[in-house]
């Protein structure tokens, strides 16, 4: 009976000293997913404040300054809305009111930026192959808007994520992975495709340079989207577990 019982304080000893390790191995990665995730909202910040400085106040304003104003405004204050919900997640705050201010900045910022991301593929394919059409038509007052347009329709797709009586949980991901990422994917990548093979055709090496700092542009991009949130969602988790 005493050997029992030893054995049995030894595995009771022993699963709270590997609970106790796994809980300081999994905040010790939380620290270090925090740090990571401020890296990248700060350089997000400054990196897109400078944008909006330049384009905004020191930069002649032309269709493509307009174009990278608006999406630089729109990553800046997703990166704000983040700092935010940071600032309430390590809190352990449960104000409702900025969940869902927080919810509706995430989805209004998604929809935006990959919209912009469509007007600017589209703009760049029509300026690759109707050159002449497009120095005509792209002007100063239409490309603003456009940019109204963005921010509208933006609105609406965003507005579907807060009426959860008329939606399931299925058709809202179905709803956004269509609208938020498919359907602006294929259009993306079909502009580029053109694009690429009009370049390819004439061999100009100026629009190549302009068609390589549009891809490191759109791939900076989703390099933010893609790390961030995931992030936040672990943090988010991690304090919702203390």
């Amino acid at each position: 009976m005493e050997n029992t019982s030893s054995e049995a304080e030894n595995m009771t000893g022993g699963t709270a000293h590997n609970t106790t390790m796994q809980q300081e191995g999994f905040t010790s990665f939380g620290i270090f997913v925090l740090c990571i995730f401020i890296a990248t909202i700060v350089v997000g910040l400054i990196g897109n404040g400078l944008v909006i400085f330049l384009t905004g106040c020191r930069m002649k304003t032309t269709v493509n300054s307009i174009w990278f104003l608006n999406l630089a405004i729109e990553d800046f204050t997703f990166m704000l809305s983040m700092v935010l919900n940071l600032l309430s997640t390590l809190g352990q705050s449960q104000l409702h009111k900025i969940n869902i201010f927080f919810l509706f900045i995430l989805r209004l910022n998604m929809y935006a930026s990959i919209f912009f991301l469509v007007v600017i593929s589209l703009d760049r394919c029509l300026c690759t192959w109707m050159a002449v059409w497009a120095k005509s038509k792209r002007t100063l007052l239409k490309a603003r808007i456009i940019c109204i347009t963005v921010w509208v329709s933006s609105i609406g797709c965003s507005i579907p994520s807060f009426t959860f009586e008329l939606f399931t949980r299925a058709s809202l991901i179905t709803y956004h992975f269509t609208v938020g990422f498919l359907i602006p994917f294929l259009i993306i990548a079909s502009s580029y495709i053109a694009i690429g093979v009009r370049i390819k055709r004439f061999k100009s090496v100026k629009q190549l340079r302009s068609y390589r700092v549009i891809i490191t542009i759109i791939l900076f991009f989703f390099f933010l989207m893609l790390f961030s949130i995931p992030c936040l969602q672990f943090l988010c988790s991690n304090c919702s577990r203390k």
